[in-house]
């Protein structure tokens, strides 16, 4: 299979109706091993609450977890179909779904049943997706199959998105082209697709003014090239493995962050140039930023990183810390950035030693607090689709 130097950022985010205390979509995210592959599947279950959480969530996981073991969709959908019957009551299905199947990250494969089409923006334009219609199991399937292109962007979701407003004197014009012309504003900007996700599910919660009428959520996809991004934090346990550790990281591809105030000393004395701190506070709470010839961003450690772990939590949550870490300029907040927004190949450097400024009376800070943090912030970022390779020294 030909390599390509694509990948899938991928950002979903959902809104539960207000009054129930479990949303009735989910998704499902499900890479191939082995293969440069991958599987997301969205379902929105009938109705809503506990009832409608189950079947969506037993939906998206049966039909993520076949396809990527490599079963046709015919046999995904024909599966789901005798599981999940028409309701008596209604006339629907107990479940509607969109599956995504990128193939190499050259093809996608997209079915969709009873789902709002998915919106693809091509050169940050709106893209028609030429649809097939298929019936299986008495059900009619749209299905398509579509090349990539880098910067392709899919937005898939649920019916609560396209309904947003209805009935609410706030709107009552939210339909697909205003969606579209929404989301047409932002690709240029460079957003990650969480973000991109973030912002068309607040303006969702706008319409319907804070009190959804129905499940809503957002899946995004944005098809991109391998970014890698480079961060040093602590020096090593070996003070004579100062250059071979700088000599490592500098050699990588991609940007590099360096964290830490003795770190940075280490780096400054490898490249021969000095560390200049830049005066601005921009936030109190967080140390200033400093500068160094051939570095691409110096902070310092471990209360920066811990306020950039707070960020990550929060934005594979919610992502409610949008705005703090999207826009300011601290150590933090351009961390998050080159984290979050721009990498997707993430190499750490973690030191060993021990900082004897953390062994004051009242201090706690140690190694197995730096290595926990490191740990964290880690799971967050493979939570963001990021790979990741930590290296102790």
């Amino acid at each position: 299979m030909k390599k390509t130097n694509l990948c899938a950022d991928i950002g979903c985010t959902s809104l539960t109706k207000a009054g129930e205390q479990a949303c009735g979509d989910h998704f499902q995210i499900v890479e191939q091993q082995g293969e440069n592959s991958l599987v997301i599947v969205m379902a929105d279950g009938l109705g809503s609450g506990i009832k409608a959480s189950i079947l969506s969530t037993l939906t998206a996981r049966i039909l993520s977890t076949m396809a990527a073991e490599g079963l046709s969709l015919e046999e995904c959908v024909n599966a789901i179909s005798a599981a999940l019957p028409i309701c008596s009551v209604r006339g629907v299905a107990y479940s509607t779904f969109t599956i995504i199947y990128f193939i190499n990250y050259e093809l996608a494969q997209i079915v969709q049943y009873d789902s709002p089409r998915i919106i693809l923006l091509r050169d940050g334009k709106n893209h028609e997706i030429p649809y097939t219609e298929h019936y299986l199991s008495g059900k009619k399937i749209l299905r398509s199959n579509i090349y990539l292109k880098k910067n392709d962007i899919f937005i898939a979701m649920s019916d609560g998105v396209e309904h947003a407003g209805r009935g609410n004197i706030y709107n009552f014009s939210w339909k697909r082209d205003d969606i579209i012309k929404f989301m047409e504003t932002f690709p240029s900007v460079g957003f990650s697709a969480k973000t991109l996700t973030t912002l068309l599910i607040k303006e969702v919660d706008k319409l319907y003014g804070g009190e959804p009428a129905d499940d809503a959520t957002v899946c995004t996809v944005h098809i991109r090239e391998r970014v890698p991004m480079n961060l040093v934090f602590g020096p090593p346990a070996d003070h004579n493995d100062d250059q071979k550790i700088m000599s490592l990281f500098f050699a990588k591809e991609g940007k590099h962050i360096v964290s830490g105030g003795i770190t940075s000393k280490i780096a400054a004395r490898y490249l021969g140039k000095p560390i200049k701190i830049n005066a601005k506070i921009e936030d109190p709470e967080i140390p200033p930023t400093s500068t160094i010839e051939g570095v691409d961003l110096v902070t310092e450690g471990i209360i920066t990183l811990s306020r950039v772990l707070q960020y990550a939590k929060n934005t594979i949550d919610d992502n409610k810390d949008f705005e703090k870490w999207g826009y300011g300029f601290d150590g933090a907040s351009q961390i998050s950035r080159l984290l979050f927004e721009e990498a997707t190949d993430i190499n750490f450097f973690i030191g060993q030693a021990v900082n004897p400024a953390h062994q004051k009376p009242g201090l706690t800070y140690n190694f197995n607090i730096k290595k926990r943090l490191v740990e964290e912030l880690s799971e967050c970022l493979k939570k963001m689709g990021k790979r990741i390779k930590v290296i102790y020294f």
